[in-house]
């Protein structure tokens, strides 16, 4: 049993079924704890100042009770008194689980895909938006359709990398985690040709291979600084842009990518820039948006 604490938002559909299979697969191989959050909207004032409709608030709270009944009994793997459920009111549902996270101490939260992605691919929806514009610990995203064929096991945890300023402590941070799963690390960085390049430069090929060196002094400089923390191998991938150049790297049944949050977001919270929305829409596996830098908690 670890200390880690695992938050996922859950509301009966598809997307809760989705990011409850993926935290229950966490809970199970970190050894964790589970809290399970439905968020419903606030209720809204009747009759004059400071009056709400009691009906109303009654008909939310059995809402919510009846999704986390529905989540108990879809629990997989994870014995009940290793889970607490909470109702949250709040305008925003990823700003409520924002909220559950800072109270039940979470380490990591778990939410879905908005129903409107590709099947096997992540979209962002509201909830997720929320969260990944000031969570200040991971998120982890579950593609869509993913309780309908989970895998049994997590085999292997591939980071996104690029060297950049306050990125070490996410990069533990990711390796912490790797070794709560007892998973083994691949460090990935694509190295992206600009659309026409070679007009520029006579010698484009060389500049390129040149980026390609640099790449991989940077990865052995990362694998480094967590090689005491879990198996880590290294790949610099050569391509044209990030969701073709991430479409030929090889994925396990089991895989989770990790990509660190936007330089230009805040430090210690996430914040999905340009580079990493597009690894998340082009992944077709689980992803973990890791703050800069904090670690995990």
């Amino acid at each position: 049993m670890t200390d880690l604490r695992v938050l996922t938002g859950y509301s009966p559909d598809d997307r809760g079924d989705d990011a409850l299979a993926l935290a229950c697969l966490v809970v199970r191989t970190a050894g964790a704890h589970l809290t399970v959050a439905n968020v419903h909207p606030p209720a809204w004032p009747a009759r004059g100042p400071g009056s709400v409709d009691a009906e109303w608030i009654a008909y939310l709270e059995e809402q919510a009770q009846l999704a986390l009944k529905q989540a108990g009994e879809r629990l997989s793997g994870v014995p009940k008194k290793d889970v607490d459920f909470v109702v949250a009111a709040n305008r925003g549902s990823g700003r409520g689980l924002l909220e559950v996270a800072r109270d039940a101490d979470a380490g990591l939260v778990v939410v879905g895909s908005a129903p409107r992605g590709r099947r096997g691919r992540i979209a962002i929806g509201s909830t997720a938006d929320q969260l990944l514009h000031g969570s200040p610990v991971p998120v982890l995203l579950a593609p869509r359709g993913y309780a309908e064929d989970a895998p049994k096991k997590f085999e292997r945890l591939t980071i996104a990398y690029w060297r950049r300023p306050a990125t070490e402590p996410a990069l533990r941070a990711a390796a912490e985690l790797a070794r709560s799963l007892d998973l083994p690390i691949r460090l990935v960085t694509l190295v992206l040709r600009p659309p026409g390049l070679a007009a520029k430069f006579r010698n484009a090929d060389e500049v390129m291979r040149r980026q390609l060196d640099q790449a991989e002094k940077d990865l052995d400089h990362a694998a480094g600084l967590i090689s005491g923390d879990a198996e880590v191998t290294t790949e610099a991938l050569l391509g044209t842009g990030i969701s073709k150049t991430l479409g030929n790297l090889e994925t396990l049944p089991g895989e989770v990518l990790a990509c660190m949050s936007s330089h230009d977001g805040p430090l210690r919270k996430v914040f999905l820039g340009e580079s990493s929305g597009k690894i998340v829409r082009a992944a077709t596996c689980p992803v973990l948006v890791l703050p800069r830098g904090t670690a995990t908690r």
